[in-house]
């Protein structure tokens, strides 16, 4: 895939592409919501809740590398559609798990939904990359992800009124099917986008592919430094960021916080994720201007300082702290995929599917977190976070151009990474 040759129509695809990054962050975020609702409904610890967050994250474990395999065979226009559907098959689970309100159930929905998620980033995060200039692909990409924090941010305030608080304190019966007709909605929108993405495939195809992606073996490409650090990177950001945000309802419900109801305190999850989102419109002009490595390791040391606030201070300091968080997170997530997949040439899909995969962090940090909250309370449980922000702002110390090892260049693509 040559970044610099789009085509006329780039902006438009860019902009149908962007649409997916909206979506998809804002069906993520729902799980913030999701898991006080169903931690009361069916009595749960913190480290049963967080299973809401295993059961989501660990998808990208299990798909990510077959989803480049999968998008290097059919190519990103078909990839796109079956990530759609995949996606709405999931939201569809959710009506016999709430018709006969079993937590098991939900998981395996919330799986389904995650696992079509998946196919998606791995394809729309390289598209995004490849939509213009290789020198100008980290702001591109951090703009993208912009409009993914705008759904993270919009789509938690209407969930938390539709989903927490008032006449929705019932629980049990009423709220699961409750949950169900919300996630049908959600399945009625993401196969009408289905359709749309299937009549624009072809333009995808034609406009992405001078170069083809490559087949084969992925996981060769690790020992590339700055790919094999950048799955690890990713790994932890996704991790401490889940983590947080899963946090949050509960963090901010503490009398020794802000003593918020539960409708509040959800509706607070807006601020974390809308601090990412003002972070990434800012940062796609910042990255034009800063070395991104720098960048990744500054807003990394100031995530950890801030995890470090909320663990050790209390009242409104503490939660204004783990609420900022949300704005030093804003270009992690693209500064990293960026700095990772230079150089991957025509194994970009695969590079993408490894980072897509690391997303798994989001699955085992937050467990790893909600038991230590069990045994030693919220505000102990974010010393995990921080450590992981440690990690994140070493791999922006280090990211710089890595020699490919012996034999490898030529296999993964041309130059470098």
């Amino acid at each position: 895939m040559r970044a610099s040759q789009a085509s006329p129509g780039a902006a438009s695809l860019q902009s149908a592409v962007t649409a997916l990054f909206f979506l998809w962050g804002g069906i993520t975020s729902l799980n913030d919501v999701l898991l006080p609702k169903l931690k009361s409904v069916f009595v749960l610890s913190y480290a049963e809740a967080m299973l809401v967050q295993f059961a989501f994250f660990a998808a990208y474990a299990l798909v990510s590398v077959p989803a480049g395999r999968l998008l290097a065979r059919l190519g990103f226009g078909r990839g796109i559609v079956i990530g759609l559907v995949v996606m709405a098959l999931g939201c569809l689970l959710f009506l016999p798990a709430a018709v006969y309100a079993v937590y098991a159930v939900f998981l395996l929905a919330l799986f389904v939904l995650a696992a079509g998620i998946t196919i998606l980033q791995v394809a729309a995060n390289p598209l995004i990359a490849g939509l213009g200039s290789a020198a100008s692909s980290h702001s591109r990409l951090t703009l993208a992800q912009a409009f993914n924090s705008l759904g993270t941010t919009l789509l938690p305030l209407l969930g938390a009124q539709l989903l927490l608080g008032g006449e929705h304190d019932a629980g049990g019966a009423a709220a699961t099917q409750l949950i169900g007709r919300s996630y049908l909605g959600i399945a009625t929108l993401l196969l009408l986008m289905a359709v749309g993405f299937w009549w624009v495939r072809g333009r995808l195809a034609s406009s992405l592919m001078a170069e083809p992606m490559l087949g084969g073996a992925s996981w060769r490409l690790l020992a590339r430094p700055r790919l094999g650090l950048g799955v690890l990177a990713m790994f932890l950001y996704v991790g401490a960021e889940v983590a947080i945000g899963s946090l949050l309802v509960n963090f901010l419900m503490q009398p020794d916080t802000l003593a918020l109801d539960e409708r509040r305190a959800g509706s607070a999850i807006a601020l974390y994720w809308g601090g990412a989102m003002l972070g990434r419109f800012a940062g796609a002009a910042l990255l034009r201007r800063i070395a991104p490595g720098v960048a990744l390791a500054a807003v990394a040391l100031g995530a950890g300082a801030l995890a470090l606030v909320a663990a050790f201070a209390s009242g409104p300091p503490a939660a204004w702290a783990l609420l900022s968080i949300g704005l030093m997170n804003a270009i992690m997530f693209p500064t990293i995929f960026s700095l990772a997949v230079e150089g991957l040439g025509a194994r970009v899909a695969q590079g993408s599917g490894l980072l897509c995969m690391a997303i798994v962090g989001g699955a085992i940090v937050p467990v790893a977190v909600g038991a230590l909250a069990d045994a030693a309370g919220l505000a102990a449980s974010l010393l995990i976070p921080a450590l992981c922000y440690g990690g994140i702002a070493a791999y922006g110390l280090l990211a710089r151009p890595m020699p490919a090892p012996p034999g490898l260049a030529a296999d993964a693509g041309a130059g470098a990474s």
